[in-house]
């Protein structure tokens, strides 16, 4: 059907192009008959030009209308092929040590006095990498904090020792007062008690030989007798009772005496302990031991020294002192494109391979972590066409053999993630009951 068409329309094109080729070949006429002959063939030619124009327009409509017809018509099978599915991921990546790479660094400025590790030596956590110029000085004014430290406890230590002699002695005096006082005033106290008794009978017998008196049972003179003996009675209780009081003011008042002599030692304890000044010894000590620590660098985990930027003699800058990296475990770093990242998964396996052939072997291991930021890349493709600000995130690969990569810190490599590999194992498991 489309043939026809096109047939009509080129049947069409000849027949304007003949009708125009004979005005123009015409044979020559007269002067007027010429002009006239001028204005007819400019008038076909308009003419037979808009017919022209008018018949292929007409002819490509029919073919547009015609060609959809039949696109619309085509059968469900005749539609394009799917897209091949997707099973891995590529990208640049680096290799790196566990825990990433550490820069050690100190005192910007400071010189390094001595460096006591090699480039390749492996360090066990804490131990000492240098140490700085002013270790010497900041030893020395540890040692000398030290002193005064121990000089404030042996003083501490004597002027305790002398005020709790004091206090003891207070005691001791507290207790010579009141033990023989004690005894003393209920010694004097049953004297009186005696006294008393003896009174209170010399009174009763002076009632009754007054009574006898009266009767004349006995004479003046016995009564008198018995009246002065309940007086001398009387007098000795007198006296018995002001001993006992006398007593008893004395030890309360000596008492008080050695009650404030005993805190009166422990004030001055107190006050020998403070003077001592023993905290204020332990924050200079502390501070110095802080400084001194300060002036020697020590490696702050388990790892290999990568490199060495300040060596014994140099001031340490803004480059550090050394790199340090936990070389026994080595991941690759692979910058995913942004447009790629939610196609990889945790544990999916990947394989790393080297381009220029800085180790022979493919690498295996598995995606270990997923990066939370985007960045722009740092590992650049060699051909001059890729993509130089690229977007993407860093995925860490941890390998499964470690020993030919351990000395090849940030070389670049080429990295397959395998996205393919999970799903299957999930379809696989799903289909046996497995969990997973």
């Amino acid at each position: 059907m489309i043939d026809s068409h096109q047939h009509s329309l080129d049947a069409l094109k000849d027949k304007t192009k003949k009708l125009l080729n004979k005005e123009v070949t015409s044979p020559q006429q007269p002067l007027v008959k010429k002009t006239r002959s001028r204005k007819r063939s400019w008038v076909l030619g308009i003419t037979g030009g808009a017919i022209a124009v008018g018949i292929l327009g007409l002819g490509i409509a029919k073919l547009t209308t015609l060609n959809q017809a039949q696109l619309s018509s085509k059968t469900p099978t005749e539609a394009a092929a799917p897209l091949p599915k997707r099973v891995a991921v590529v990208a640049l990546g680096r290799l790196e040590p566990q825990g990433e790479v550490i820069r050690v660094s100190g005192l910007s400025g400071e010189r390094i006095s001595k460096l006591q590790v090699s480039e390749g030596d492996l360090m066990a956590t804490g131990e000492v990498l240098a140490y700085l110029e002013s270790y010497e000085e900041r030893l020395a004014e540890r040692d000398f904090a030290a002193s005064q430290l121990a000089e404030a406890q042996a003083k501490l230590q004597a002027e305790t020792t002398y005020g709790r002699a004091k206090i003891q002695e207070a005691t001791t005096h507290i207790q010579q007062i009141e033990r023989p006082t004690t005894f003393e005033i209920a010694a004097q106290q049953a004297t009186v008690r005696q006294l008393e008794a003896e009174l209170a009978l010399a009174n009763e017998d002076w009632r009754r030989f007054e009574d006898l008196y009266s009767e004349g049972a006995i004479t003046k003179q016995e009564l008198d007798q018995q009246r002065t003996k309940a007086r001398e009675t009387q007098e000795q209780l007198n006296n018995a009772q002001a001993t006992l009081i006398r007593l008893e003011q004395a030890r309360d008042t000596d008492l008080r005496y050695a009650q404030t002599q005993l805190h009166s030692a422990h004030a001055d304890l107190n006050l020998a302990q403070v003077e001592v000044a023993l905290g204020s010894a332990q924050k200079n000590l502390k501070l110095a031991q802080t400084r001194l620590e300060r002036t020697i660098i020590k490696s702050p985990t388990a790892g290999r020294i990568l490199t060495i930027f300040t060596k014994a003699g140099e001031a340490i800058d803004s480059e550090g002192i050394l790199d340090l990296g936990d070389t026994t475990q080595m991941y690759a770093v692979a910058e995913v494109y942004e447009t790629d990242v939610g196609l990889v998964k945790m544990g999916q396996p990947v394989t790393v391979t080297s381009r220029n052939g800085a180790f022979a072997e493919t690498l295996t291991g598995e995606v270990a972590e997923i990066g939370w930021q985007i960045f722009k890349n740092d590992v650049l493709d060699d051909d001059p066409a890729a993509d130089a600000d690229a977007r993407v995130v860093e995925v860490k690969i941890r390998l499964d053999e470690s020993e030919p990569v351990e000395r090849l810190t940030n070389l670049q490599v080429d990295v397959r993630i395998d996205i393919d590999a999970i799903a299957q194992k999930d379809i696989d498991n799903s289909g046996s009951g497995i969990p997973h």
